[in-house]
């Protein structure tokens, strides 16, 4: 969010290529701090943009949508057509950041491309409001995992290994296809309830770690199902995702198995975890 910084550093490091990848991204956060996420996702664009447009320097750059700008749809899967009918306040801001970059790329035709994605999973992601890594966390602290819902929310995972190939994929072809959405999902959808039975499966604890299902009312903002086509990457971008469910579950949780432990005595305050013995 700092303009003239930014700018500096385009010039200092006569930088190429951007990822923009910054954003609250944590859905709970955004709806409990909506304007701080509103800086951040929305202004933080606009800035980041501008200073891709005054310097002139870069020559292709990727914003990081998401799969929840498209709000709710009645068909399955979603396609880069599709209206994007985000009302919570990420979906939102993912919204207004793909107005943001097509404005720059249709009116000072800066090569700017979008890619929106399915929920990302995979090693040292510390976010621990998300399924994966915070099922992961429970069973290692020896707690079944809790699903908020009943369990029958359906969702596509994207290994985060596929999605930097998607974003390469992408930035090589940025300034040809400057202005458009390109859509990266990954695994078969599968059911929120499916998901974390499978993360209990990999780690070996079926029989001692069942998942516990709160079978909380749903929210008016959240979605049922959501599934993307990935037919327009696949064709015009010769990508696909290569990562199997279940391979990916694996190799991640073996991360978190082999690195958590030591990391959990620095993350304990900010988990509001009890102190160590």
């Amino acid at each position: 969010e700092d303009l003239p910084l930014i700018e500096e550093l385009l010039r200092q490091f006569r930088v190429d290529t951007v990822f923009h990848l910054a954003a609250q991204s944590i859905i709970g956060t955004a709806n409990h701090s909506p304007l701080a996420t509103f800086d951040t996702n929305i202004r933080g664009t606009y800035l980041l943009l501008e200073a891709c447009r005054v310097t002139g320097i870069p020559r292709r750059i990727v914003v990081a949508s998401s799969d929840k700008a498209y709000g709710v749809h009645p068909i399955l899967p979603y396609t880069e057509d599709f209206p994007l009918l985000g009302v919570s306040p990420y979906a939102v801001s993912k919204v207004c950041t793909e107005l943001l970059a097509r404005s720059f790329a249709e009116t000072y035709q800066l090569p700017v491309t979008i890619c929106r994605s399915t929920n990302v999973y995979g090693p040292a992601d510390l976010n621990f409001s998300r399924i994966v890594p915070g099922t992961f966390l429970s069973l290692l602290q020896g707690e079944p995992p809790v699903i908020q819902s009943d369990g029958t929310p359906i969702r596509q995972l994207i290994h985060v290994e596929d999605l930097v190939q998607g974003y390469l994929r992408l930035a090589e072809q940025a300034e040809q296809f400057a202005g458009q959405a390109f859509n990266f999902g990954g695994a078969p959808p599968i059911q929120i309830r499916e998901l974390v039975e499978r993360l209990v499966a990999v780690a070996g604890l079926t029989d001692q770690l069942p998942p516990k299902v709160l079978q909380a009312p749903r929210l008016d903002h959240q979605v049922d199902a959501q599934v993307l086509s990935t037919a327009k990457a696949s064709t015009i971008l010769d990508w696909q995702a290569e990562v199997a469910l279940d391979d990916g579950l694996a190799a991640t949780w073996t991360w978190y198995r082999d690195h958590l432990p030591a990391l959990l005595p620095t993350l304990g305050p900010s988990l509001g975890l009890p102190a160590p013995d």
